[in-house]
């Protein structure tokens, strides 16, 4: 018999038998976005932060070929400490099917957290529609599987790097609302706001739990709620600076050749080195902040679904 692809952690397991609040947490910050030993630091805070406000966190991987909804200290250790594959929705089979590692991005862990019955996801910024998109097309896939998500997403916004305008609009075409969070613009992922407004603002973590069972209710067809959550004020890159480095490193990659898959990686690099490591702090505040967002919403819809 073949193993099972998808599993939960005894915890996990425990906590959703129980009708407990649980936070899912994607695993590519760890794999991907943090050199050693502070991404395995970053992974058990950011459960810390879940516990810390009620709910049990579930830290998504694929491990040799199994996708692992909520993991164990040793597993955290092993895919902070090993290369893994980076690993979006279309990945996962094949991963299953070859018996591969992977560190799930936005799209594969709201999958496989809204498959294992979770409603609520805490994560930094979403992928979203790439700058010159009229001529290259180039769209995260983070978008389509929001689409066809029923998942609740606390971020900040998405990628600064991205056209958000057009990343707005195509949300908007693919029936996934968006909700700021005590703010009436959409972040600006690095700052506290993008200056897009948004069509929806709530102020409690009761009102978006309202909302997912509002759209429960009303049986609309599986979509996404996006959360977005501004970084603090006091945590945000400074505007002037953002804006100066950013227009520097889309000059270098148009200049050096650089596009698609490997454009994202090399903008966030050149973020990284041209703010001297504030944009990966301000990133991290940001996750910090939607992660105990999350865990308030978690607890919220608990009492909501009457779990």
């Amino acid at each position: 018999m073949a193993p099972p692809f998808a599993l939960c952690s005894p915890e996990v397991t425990a906590a959703l038998a129980d009708g407990a609040p649980v936070v899912a947490l994607e695993s590519t910050i760890i794999t991907h976005g943090l050199p050693q030993p502070r991404n395995l630091e970053v992974a058990a805070e950011l459960e810390a932060i879940v516990r810390a406000g009620g709910a049990c966190p579930a830290t998504v991987a694929v491990l040799d070929g199994v996708a692992r909804v909520g993991l164990s200290e040793a597993e955290l250790e092993r895919i902070a400490s090993v290369p893994v594959r980076k690993a979006g929705l279309r990945d996962l089979a094949v991963l299953g099917a070859l018996g591969g590692d992977g560190g799930t991005t936005v799209s594969a862990t709201a999958f496989l957290a809204a498959r294992a019955g979770v409603r609520v996801f805490g994560t930094g910024g979403l992928g979203g529609v790439h700058r010159g998109w009229v001529d290259t097309w180039d769209e995260s896939a983070d978008l389509a599987a929001l689409a066809s998500t029923r998942i609740t997403v606390v971020s900040a916004g998405v990628k600064s790097i991205l056209d958000i305008a057009a990343t707005l609009q195509r949300l908007e075409t693919l029936n996934v609302t968006v909700l700021g969070y005590r703010s009436a613009t959409f972040p600006g992922f690095y700052l506290s706001s993008s200056g897009h407004p948004v069509d929806w603002t709530v102020d409690t973590p009761e009102q978006v739990a309202d909302v997912m069972a509002a759209q429960d209710a009303l049986g609309v067809p599986p979509s996404a709620i996006l959360v977005a959550n501004p970084v603090a004020p006091e945590a945000q890159l400074e505007q002037g600076l953002h804006d100066r480095v950013l227009e520097e490193a889309l000059a270098a990659a148009a200049a050096q050749g650089i596009s698609g898959q490997r454009l994202t990686p090399f903008l966030l690099q050149q973020m990284l080195e041209g703010t001297g490591g504030a944009s990966l702090e301000a990133n991290l505040a940001a996750v910090r902040g939607n992660v105990a967002l999350a865990a308030q919403i978690a607890v919220a819809w608990q009492g909501a679904s009457g779990g």
